[in-house]
């Protein structure tokens, strides 16, 4: 009977304390006052994740100290470590940033239009038309040659070599711009004070510790992911191996 008794206390004194340190958060998420849809709310601590709905609410299971992400790729993300006030308002609002829009790279080339002048066999002509002063006056004959005449060979090679130029020049604009390596990434995923703040570096070595994670091979890995909690997980875990180096 002890033991019963004993059992069932237990198990409610495990319940009571679930109850009071994990609870059900809602909030809503906007930019510029108009709702956010499909925005990753990720619990990093508890590592769930959800996502808002049309009107931009959500709903996640959070403790005291839990450190909550809000993410869209068009957006600078969120972050809060939810508070216990948090907890008893149920009502987060969240507001997120636009990230400026991103150009392609442009190339700028000199292009150089080749000279086009008459032909050999042209200019031989004209010169034989005036030395023998255009003997077409006095017999009125027409010939069939036209006096002056153009190079369209020469125009047509002139043309192809300007669209080679442009086509290669193209293409090389096209393969800068989809190259993207995990330097560039990180700085267009993760906000400047991410830096400075969650990994406590100084502006002067955030360069330095971006070639540092470069250099790691698995940072390609972590590019073709593209996932932001894998993201500053490895950012976290290099930043400890960065400091020793110190």
């Amino acid at each position: 009977m002890r033991v019963k008794l004993l059992t069932t206390i237990s198990i409610f004194t495990y319940q009571l304390s679930v109850s009071q340190t994990e609870k059900l958060l809602n909030g809503k998420v906007f930019s510029q006052n108009i709702p956010l849809s499909k925005v990753e709310v990720i619990n990093k601590t508890a590592r769930t994740s959800t996502r808002t709905n049309e009107l931009g609410e959500f709903s996640i299971l959070v403790r005291p100290q839990d450190s909550v992400l809000f993410y869209s790729k068009d957006y600078f993300f969120k972050r809060f470590k939810i508070s216990q006030e948090n907890i008893n308002q149920n009502n987060l609002i969240v507001n997120m940033i636009l990230k400026p829009e991103e150009l392609d790279e442009v190339l700028i080339t000199t292009i150089k239009f080749p000279h086009v002048g008459p032909a050999q066999e042209v200019s031989d002509s004209i010169a034989l038309m005036r030395a023998s002063s255009d003997l077409r006056k006095y017999t009125g004959v027409y010939d069939g040659t036209i006096a002056n005449g153009m190079n369209f060979g020469a125009i047509g090679a002139g043309l192809y070599s300007l669209f080679k130029k442009e086509d290669s020049s193209n293409k090389k604009t096209k393969k800068k711009a989809s190259e993207l390596d995990f330097k560039t990434f990180a700085e267009a995923t993760c906000p400047l004070d991410f830096f400075t703040k969650d990994l406590k570096l100084n502006p002067d070595e955030k360069a330095l510790f971006l070639e540092f994670c470069t250099a790691d091979p698995k940072s390609e890995i972590i590019l073709k992911q593209k996932n932001l909690l894998y993201t500053m997980d490895f950012l976290y875990a290099k930043n400890e191996e960065f400091k020793k180096l110190k």
